[in-house]
């Protein structure tokens, strides 16, 4: 499992002092009020940054940080995603599952058959929708898999399997 879950999007900044904007990625941007520290994922590896101030504006999360008075301290972090270590995530009721830890799980049939990996989570609204790379007859084929009882039978997260029942029509898609 990852060791770090994305919260957001530095989207831009937000005045002169180092304030920045926060495109959240999470269900729930209250939950940013909770926590005491966020990391920057750079190209030598993940910056980890204290929290001194959380605001909301619009749908954007503001946040400021401590040490960081002045814009051009920040700015060359903007464009990058925010992440949480996963202990100061929100523990999750039994089977529900981060999305960083759906992502490439194998996926295989009640028969026998296997579909693919996990490459990404699609919310509808109604359902979520796994979106599955694999390959068919040679050649890539994408599989989209609802995530409802009928058809996600086992989702195993530890040995990043999930055991699905493909209904009628669902291959053809």
């Amino acid at each position: 499992m990852e060791p770090y879950l994305r919260v957001g999007v530095f989207a831009s900044t937000h005045g002169i002092k180092g304030e920045i904007c926060v495109y959240p990625t999470v269900d729930d941007p209250a939950r940013f009020l909770k926590l005491s520290r966020v990391y920057f994922e750079t190209k030598s590896g993940m910056k980890e940054m204290k929290l001194e101030g959380v605001r909301f504006h619009k749908s954007m999360v503001l946040l400021t940080f401590a040490g960081v008075s002045d814009i051009n301290q920040i700015l060359p972090y903007k464009g990058l995603s925010l992440y949480i270590a996963r202990e100061d995530a929100v523990p999750l009721p039994e089977g529900r599952y981060y999305i960083a830890d759906l992502l490439g799980c194998l996926v295989e049939t009640d028969d026998g058959r296997i579909l693919g990996k996990v490459k990404d989570v699609l919310e509808t609204g109604a359902n979520d929708v796994f979106l599955v790379r694999g390959e068919k007859d040679g050649t890539p084929k994408d599989y989209l898999i609802p995530h409802i009882r009928q058809c996600v039978l086992d989702v195993n997260v530890e040995q990043s399997r999930i055991l699905v029942h493909m209904l009628d029509g669902l291959e053809d898609l």
